[in-house]
């Protein structure tokens, strides 16, 4: 190998090193990666930004403003409260719902799909009497399925179809994924939804799933003044059980007592650390005449006459308070808002919530001035837990956004026009009617993903010119030597699938996607039935929560644990290997 292959090779496995640690966000890891490419001259300095101007990295951007302006616009709400039925059985309402998330997923961020769906499952799951966990996992992997269908539909698949503009002079076009993708997701939705979600724990009857969903750490604190001062933690027991209230902890000066400490005599100050529903923490509350947590933040929000609400929001990882404290991102005096309780599936909080770290799929139990919930959840870049009318704002505008989009998806289909400059048309046409404010056009970017995109790309780049892809390709050709076609494609699928679960699919399709076609020129085929192959393999992460951001988000609100997810997954990943390598060899032939 030479020194520039060594380098490259270093830094890519001390980015996957880092990526799987998940210490650090995988932007930041990406970027110094980069930065570091460049200082040791293995990335040109002039190429060292053009990542950021790439193709890829704007169709991805542009996508995520689009994908809000249906939102927005109530055009995809128009379709689910009109199909959505809680009376429907569980099977039936994971095929409607897969169905409707998988196609939305096909045109718009699969992200965004989920967002807007999972509170009208959640909702549905509620009314209809059943566990969430059933259908949200389900949900998840349907909205994942539905994006390997189109060219916009998921992330590698517009950085396989750059790839092949690059390499071989055209990309890929908006449908050309339909025929492979397509009939991966509708065997995977027929598995999910007839025997899938047979597979998922169940670990309760739905009136203890739901209390698990809805279960939060949260603090009270004793007042001044107040009659408890001096009697024992154990002596509020009584009420505890009557509000089902678990008090399982004592904060006394910003430290964590030791054990329960229900033999500790309470002091003015004092925070009891509680497990509870919202319902049951508000109930002890008021039976207690306890403040909340931030004490002096409760006082300013009352003064304030307008009345408080309480809603509940789920972490993404894109979040602004992900990988953040309440008290480090200034919510209190930035949002007048305050963080009552985490809930974290499997683990316990044992810090004080507001010096908790919040992570990707955590709920928030969060006190509010009235009527500013959906502001508060925007601005966190939270997703809300219920129907509150934060994704439409106007509904006038659903059949004006449904025409503009489809007007630039079938132009760019039929060549008429270049896919990023269509879409790019179409974020001004929604400025210009009001779908979406400019204001609010660079707060729907998801930016880490735009910088991930723009250092990995220029990394790619140099491993391929640098023959670092060769080594790979050669050193796979050479493993299924002597196999036929379908065996070498399937190998590819695996150890694609197998990065995807484990890191993020757009670094894995950026990697896989030039050993794919070095392959085929090593054995002298055609690179596209190796480019489809990357492309389906790096969308098709279900094993873990980590793969893809919508397992992720999916976490706390179903009440999953880590190893949930192969349950289900391993036998879908499997499906699609069986499905997809036959499809590829038939329609993109060798």
């Amino acid at each position: 190998m030479t020194t520039d292959q060594i380098i490259l090779f270093a830094l890519f496995i001390t980015v996957f090193g880092l990526l799987l640690w998940g210490r650090f966000r995988y932007d930041l890891v990406a970027f110094a990666a980069l930065m570091v490419s460049v200082i040791l001259g293995v990335v040109p300095v002039d190429k060292a930004f053009a990542g950021f101007g790439h193709p890829a990295t704007i169709i991805v951007a542009l996508v995520l403003v689009v994908s809000a302006g249906l939102v927005r616009s109530g055009a995809v709400f128009l379709i689910t409260r009109t199909l959505v039925d809680a009376s429907r059985g569980l099977g039936a309402h994971i095929a409607l719902m897969g169905g409707i998330g998988a196609v939305l997923s096909a045109f718009m961020n699969n992200v965004a799909a989920l967002a807007l769906l999972m509170p009208v499952d959640i909702q549905t799951a509620r009314k209809a009497g059943r566990p969430v966990g059933l259908s949200l996992m389900p949900l998840s992997f349907a909205t994942i399925l539905g994006g390997m269908a189109t060219l916009i539909g998921t992330p590698p698949n517009i950085i396989i179809a750059s790839i092949r503009q690059e390499t071989l002079g055209e990309p890929f076009r908006m449908f050309d994924f339909a025929p492979v993708g397509g009939l991966a997701a509708i065997a995977g939705l027929a598995f999910v939804a007839l025997f899938g979600w047979r597979l998922i724990p169940n670990r309760g009857t739905q009136a203890e799933t739901s209390e698990a969903l809805a279960e939060y750490i949260a603090e009270l604190t004793v007042p001044a003044g107040s009659p408890h001062i001096g009697k024992r933690v154990a002596e509020l027991d009584e009420v505890a059980e009557k509000s089902d209230v678990a008090i399982i902890g004592l904060i006394r000066d910003g430290k964590r007592r030791y054990g329960r400490a229900a033999n500790a005599i309470l002091q003015e100050g004092d925070a009891l650390v509680l497990e509870a529903s919202p319902e049951a923490l508000d109930e002890f509350r008021a039976a207690l005449n306890l403040d909340f947590s931030d004490a002096r933040r409760q006082e300013l929000l009352t003064a304030a006459g307008d009345g408080l609400e309480v809603i509940e929001v789920v972490v993404p990882e894109s979040a602004r308070i992900a990988g953040r404290t309440a008290q480090g991102l200034g919510l209190a005096w930035r949002q007048n808002t305050v963080l009552m309780g985490i809930s974290r599936q499997g683990r316990r909080i044992t810090e004080q919530v507001r010096k908790t770290e919040v992570q990707p799929g955590d709920i928030l139990l969060l006190l509010c001035p009235r009527d500013r919930g959906a502001d508060v959840t925007e601005w966190l870049g939270c997703l809300p837990l219920a129907q509150r009318g934060l994704n439409v704002t106007a509904n006038d505008k659903a059949w004006l956004a449904i025409g503009l989009f489809a007007a630039a998806v079938l132009a760019a289909s039929i060549g008429l026009i270049y896919l990023p400059i269509a879409l790019g048309l179409v974020v001004i046409a929604y400025v210009l009617t009001k779908i979406i404010p400019i204001s609010e056009i660079y707060n729907q970017i998801e930016w880490p993903v735009v910088v991930l995109l723009g250092s990995m790309i220029p990394l790619g780049s140099a491993l391929e010119s640098s023959g670092g892809t060769e080594l790979i390709a050669n050193a796979l050709v050479q493993l299924t030597d002597g196999l036929p076609a379908w065996a070498i494609l399937t190998v590819l699928m695996v150890v694609t699938m197998t990065l995807s679960d484990v890191l993020n699919n757009t670094a894995t399709a950026i990697v896989a996607a030039p050993v794919g076609i070095q392959m085929a020129r090593t054995l002298e085929v055609s690179p596209d039935p190796f480019l489809m192959t990357v492309a389906v393999a790096a969308s098709a992460a279900f094993l873990t929560p980590i793969g893809h951001k919508n397992n992720t988000l999916v976490l706390g609100p179903g009440g999953y644990r880590f190893g949930d997810y192969w349950r289900m997954g391993l036998p879908l990943e499997i499906l699609i290997v069986a499905v997809s390598v036959p499809a590829i060899l038939v329609f993109w032939p060798l």
